[in-house]
């Protein structure tokens, strides 16, 4: 499925509305199919947010997804942007029980360089904004990524590994999406000069 501003190389949910006829009637492939095909993203998305226990905390999100699978209504990119919202509330939750935040100097270095590899993978088509964050997708560039203020980095790696819209990332963070586009701007700017600075080409 093609979602503005994304491009139209991410793989989409084959047969989606199926899909979700079988997982709300409870069928074990079908949730099994469902959760392979978000974990990864989501997973990627809290580990890049400092997230100390990412596979619980994964686990945690689907957990909360299946309880209200029976509530939701909508097409493929509504359901992407319902579950980044649950995984953005359980991530939320998980800081708010932290003495103290870590400092982006504590993410996996390892983890780091295997999102780079799979945003890298998905490519650009283009030279545009949106496509300059697409192609961020190297590995010292998503390092990079985690050299942001919070904010906005949470924005480039929902629409980076979240695959998500501006509207959907509005959604997630509970924004406008005016606000999410100014903390992207602001975003490629703070990397262009990181990488201007430090001599290390996109």
């Amino acid at each position: 499925m093609h979602q503005e501003g994304t491009g139209s190389d991410r793989a989409g949910i084959d047969d989606f509305d199926a899909l979700l006829r079988d997982v709300k009637a409870g069928r074990p492939s079908a949730w099994d199919r469902c959760y392979r095909s978000l974990a990864p993203a989501v997973a990627g998305y809290l580990r890049m947010q400092g997230a100390r226990e990412v596979d619980d905390l994964t686990s945690e999100v689907f957990l909360a997804m299946f309880r209200n699978i029976g509530t939701f209504s909508g097409t493929e990119a509504n359901f992407r942007s319902w579950v980044f919202v649950i995984a953005h509330r359980r991530l939320q939750d998980e800081r708010r029980r932290r003495v103290r935040r870590p400092s982006g100097d504590s993410l996996d270095e390892a983890a780091i360089e295997r999102l780079g590899r799979q945003a890298a993978a998905r490519g650009t088509g283009d030279d545009t904004e949106e496509g300059a964050l697409r192609a961020i997708g190297t590995d010292r560039a998503v390092a990079l990524c985690a050299r942001l203020a919070p904010d906005q980095r949470e924005v480039v790696v929902l629409r980076i590994l979240g695959d998500l819209t501006v509207e959907q990332v509005a959604e997630v963070l509970g924004k406008s999406p005016g606000a999410v586009k100014q903390l992207q701007r602001r975003a490629f700017a703070a990397i262009r000069r990181l990488v201007d600075r430090e001599g290390v080409p996109l």
